[in-house]
C-alpha cells in the first residue's frame, strides 16, 4: 500500500515543524552525568531551574526499511562550566545506517567518534549539511549565542543506542570553551571499547 506524500513546514528561527507525529524534550536535569563539572551542573539547575535544553519534533511515517524519519531539533545556548550545551548522543542501533543534518540557525558542532575512539568535528551553521556516515557515534553541541536549529533525516529502521557513550564514561574528547571559541580536551575518564565490542559494532546489519 502506497503512503501519501507529505509536506512539513520548518520554523528556522524558533525550531519546530508542522505536522510532526512525535515530540520530546530534554531538560537540564536529564543531562546529569554528561558534564565533567557536576558542581556547575547542580549550580545552574538551582539558578535557572529545570529548563529545556533541547527539543525534537519529528515525522515518522513508519519503521520499514527504505523509509525515512525526519524532523527538527532546537538547542538553547548555554554552558556547564566550560562545556557547551549538548545532546546525549548516540549510535544507531543498526550501526550501518547514516544520518543527515541541515543547519537552519545558529552555530554548532557535530562531534563524531568511531567505535575505535577516533574523533571528528563538523561545524554546522545555516545552510550547512552534515553527513554522519554509518558506524559513527554522534552528538550535537551549541557553541553559539543563539538557538541552534537543525533539520535531520535518517533511515526509519535505524534505531538509537544511547548507552554506548555512558558505557565508555563519555566520549573520548570533551568540547570546551577556549580562547578561539572552542577546543577539544581529552576525557581522562574515557574507557576504550574492547576489540570484541568494536567488531560487533562494525558488523553489517542483517
Amino acid at each position: 500500500m502506497l503512503r501519501e506524500p507529505v509536506a512539513n513546514l520548518v520554523d528556522p528561527k524558533a525550531g519546530g515543524m508542522s505536522g510532526h507525529t512525535g515530540r520530546y524534550e530534554k531538560r537540564l536535569s536529564d543531562l546529569k552525568g554528561l558534564y565533567a563539572d557536576e558542581a556547575a551542573h547542580s549550580a545552574l539547575l538551582t539558578e535557572r531551574g529545570d529548563v529545556v535544553v533541547y527539543d525534537v519534533e519529528d515525522f515518522k511515517p513508519g519503521a520499514d526499511a527504505g523509509d525515512l524519519i525526519y524532523g527538527v531539533t532546537r538547542m538553547s545556548p548555554g554552558r556547564i562550566g566550560r562545556e557547551f550545551f549538548l545532546t546525549r548522543g548516540h549510535i544507531h542501533a543498526r550501526a550501518d545506517r547514516p544520518e543527515i543534518y541541515y543547519g537552519q540557525q545558529g552555530r554548532g558542532l557535530m562531534q563524531l567518534e568511531s567505535p575505535e575512539g577516533e574523533t571528528r568535528i563538523v561545524e554546522i551553521g545555516p545552510q550547512a549539511i552534515c553527513y554522519v556516515p554509518p558506524y559513527w557515534i554522534h552528538r550535537s553541541i551549541n557553541v553559539g549565542e543563539e538557538d541552534l536549529v537543525m533539520v535531520f533525516a535518517y533511515p526509519a529502521d535505524s534505531g538509537q543506542d544511547y548507552g554506548i557513550i555512558e558505557q565508555s564514561n563519555g566520549m573520548r574528547h570533551r568540547v570546551m570553551a577556549g580562547a578561539q571559541g572552542w577546543e577539544l580536551v581529552e576525557n581522562p575518564a574515557y574507557r576504550p571499547r574492547s576489540a570484541a565490542t568494536v567488531e560487533s559494532l562494525l558488523r553489517p546489519s542483517a
